[in-house]
């Protein structure tokens, strides 16, 4: 795993060891990323289920100012920290050791507002649906924030109901990316 773009193209990541944490495949991570296209103008990353922390790091190279990164694993904590500081981004970012599958209660207060949310929770497990219905109500999205969420092929987000626009959809082998857009 490396860095695709930006200030620190190139530079690798650290992986886990094991299957307990499933990192973005270089490939997807470019693709949603040329799907996303500049970066310019975002100003706060919320990754959710941030694994190895790979899609934050990648924003942040590109130019995002601050990132949030919650996931409830400590291994996936604890190699994101590692990333973090290989890369010298501790003072652009925030880790958070929070059970995102029971809410999303730890980002009721948050002082930023996320224009960029990425959400890679476990496969087939019905997270998606379920974090994407809790996450309107924390009050911790920019009107107009942009959404990427990897999921199985097999768990088709229901968005009936939710502030959501889905603007795309991309499937790679087994892996799909949906990009949803924010309607407040």
């Amino acid at each position: 795993m490396r860095i695709i773009s930006g200030t620190h193209r190139g530079r690798k990541l650290h992986s886990p060891r094991g299957k307990t944490i499933r990192p973005t495949t270089d490939r997807v991570r470019e693709a949603i990323f040329n799907i996303l296209g500049p970066l310019n103008g975002y100003c706060a990353v919320l990754d959710l289920f941030s694994g190895t922390g790979a899609l934050a790091l990648e924003a942040l190279s590109r130019g995002v100012d601050s990132a949030l990164l919650i996931d409830h694993d400590p291994a996936a904590l604890a190699i994101s920290r590692k990333n973090i500081r290989t890369l010298a981004m501790d003072s652009r970012t925030r880790l958070l050791r929070w059970n995102i599958a029971r809410n999303l209660k730890c980002l009721y207060k948050s002082p930023v507002a996320f224009d960029l949310v990425f959400m890679d929770p476990p496969y087939d497990r019905g997270l998606v649906t379920h974090t994407l219905g809790d996450l309107p109500s924390t009050g911790a999205l920019a009107p107009g924030a942009r959404l990427v969420v990897e999921h199985s092929a097999r768990e088709i987000p229901d968005i009936t109901g939710l502030p959501y626009h889905r603007v795309d959809k991309r499937r790679y082998g087994k892996v799909l990316v949906a990009f949803f857009t924010f309607m407040l």
